[in-house]
């Protein structure tokens, strides 16, 4: 007989095991971001740009000092502190995480932020108002990066996660009934 105390374990265990998951993630992503910046970086001067598919998809370095688009480029600061309030709030909340999708969302997201972040406090011109390092250029939308990317695919992936969810907890309240 399963007793709740059981099914109480049970989701702590398997909470524990999102929490390693989302860390996991969290470090591989940022790493792969940071590895191909460093690539970049090594191979390119800043404004050079290389195409890859003619003129549609290349890659052209720059140094952010904003948010997506350029936007609040005199803000790098409030940037990099809102990337630290995610990347630790995303780690506090992971135990909490009821779902694998959800939890590779968040750390998607977490993880695309603590490469953002490492830029940042790392890179010129300062510590907590580095200048981010964008290389990949799609048609005539913005030059992004690595963990630009895992962000949005992560956000995407969440809100896939968060869909499902609402849809299956629809159903079971319809079979309940």
């Amino acid at each position: 007989m399963v007793t709740v105390t059981d099914k109480v374990t049970d989701k702590v265990r398997r909470n524990k095991g999102y929490l390693v998951f989302t860390v996991v993630v969290i470090v591989v992503a940022a790493a792969v971001d940071q590895l191909s910046k460093a690539l970049i970086l090594a191979g390119m001067e800043p404004g050079e740009v290389v195409p890859l598919i003619g003129d549609w998809f290349r890659f052209h370095l720059v140094f952010n000092p904003g948010a997506a688009f350029s936007f609040g480029t005199s803000f790098t600061w409030v940037f990099a502190a809102i990337q630290l309030i995610f990347v630790v709030g995303i780690l506090w909340h992971s135990p909490r995480v009821d779902g694998r999708l959800a939890a590779l969302g968040l750390a998607l997201v977490a993880g695309g932020a603590a490469g953002n972040l490492t830029d940042r406090l790392f890179r010129d011109p300062g510590f907590f108002v580095g200048h981010v390092v964008d290389f990949i250029s799609v048609g005539d939308f913005a030059v992004f990066n690595v963990a630009d990317s895992c962000i949005t695919v992560g956000v995407a992936v969440f809100l896939l996660s968060a869909l499902l969810d609402a849809r299956a907890e629809s159903r079971a309240t319809e079979v309940a009934a």
